[in-house]
């Protein structure tokens, strides 16, 4: 019998699978048609200190072998997330959650993640220091290594769970944005966030999206998304959460190997709601075929060939 079961920051997951915010909303919706505690954990919607309506539409488009999309951080508010949203998550869900905290400003990513680390059902801050479909805030923050360690310093100093950094793959050296993270005090990192992108519409000789640029994910950056995990794997020591493109019990292996502790399932959740239960079924039978009886064996095992 194989054990499919990981430990990120200290809290035990009975497997690795864990659907990317934003692509799993609160989770009621999918607890609807499943039993969403089969999951290792999830990570809910960006959360701001306001309510924000997101971009206008367009803010969704097709690519080859993935998508697009500019949806802009649409949410509730920490307000209404800490008085609607998580205890309602609460009676359908029975494990701990990744709080993905957004912001425009240094002290407003403190503001929220100090507010949700309050609330017993969250079990890690996630900083969104790398989301590509806002102005002024978002990517901004994470694509400098004083930037992205600045975000990590200051929430670090306010809460008291662990810190997972979310990093941008629209940078020239991810590993040393990872190494800054890790030396203000994170206790993990989140990799990847969509890849900056764009289409045209050749009718209306202009930008399909409304915000013209949008975030790529889906199978087309798996290879991007593998890569960057092996190289964040090499540049530090804290636990990797490894997502992009992620499609299948293969996938999950693959990115373990690269040095992920966890693997975060995205736009897969768009196309088929079944995604992440589907991958933690296929899981073990897919270990099996590749002679792992524990998944943490293998965690960063590409590097020792």
């Amino acid at each position: 019998m194989v054990n499919t079961a990981v430990t990120l920051c200290g809290i035990e997951l009975t497997n690795p699978v864990i659907p990317a915010s934003g692509t799993f909303g609160y989770g009621r919706e999918f607890a609807e048609i499943y039993d969403i505690d089969c999951l290792g954990a999830f990570a809910i919607k960006g959360t701001t200190r306001e309510p924000r309506f997101g971009n206008p539409a367009p803010r969704i488009a097709d690519a080859p072998a993935g998508m697009l999309n500019s949806v802009g951080l649409q949410n509730p508010g920490v307000d209404a997330v800490v008085a609607r949203e998580l205890p309602e998550l609460a009676k359908v869900y029975h494990k701990k959650v990744l709080a993905n905290v957004c912001g425009f400003s240094v002290d407003e990513y403190v503001e929220v993640a100090a507010r949700l680390d309050k609330e017993d059902i969250v079990g890690w801050l996630e900083l969104n220091v790398s989301c590509p479909n806002v102005h002024g805030g978002g990517m901004g923050f994470g694509t400098t290594c004083s930037g992205a360690a600045e975000v990590t310093r200051e929430v670090k100093r306010a809460v008291k769970k662990p810190v997972i950094v979310k990093l941008t793959p629209n940078v020239t050296d991810i590993a040393a944005i990872a190494r800054a993270c890790e030396d203000a005090g994170a206790d993990g990192l989140s990799l990847i966030n969509t890849v900056l992108a764009m289409r045209i519409d050749p009718a209306a000789r202009k930008p399909v999206l409304a915000n013209i640029t949008g975030g790529l994910s889906g199978g087309a950056v798996f290879p991007l998304a593998l890569r960057c995990v092996y190289q964040a794997y090499e540049a530090v020591g804290i636990p990797i959460i490894g997502m992009g493109g992620v499609r299948s019990a293969r996938d999950v292996i693959e990115m373990t190997l690269a040095g992920a502790t966890a693997v975060g399932v995205g736009a897969a959740n768009l196309i088929n709601p079944f995604a992440a239960k589907e991958i933690i079924e296929a899981l073990p039978a897919e270990m099996e075929k590749y002679g792992i009886e524990n998944l943490v064996d293998i965690i960063g095992g590409a590097h020792n060939g």
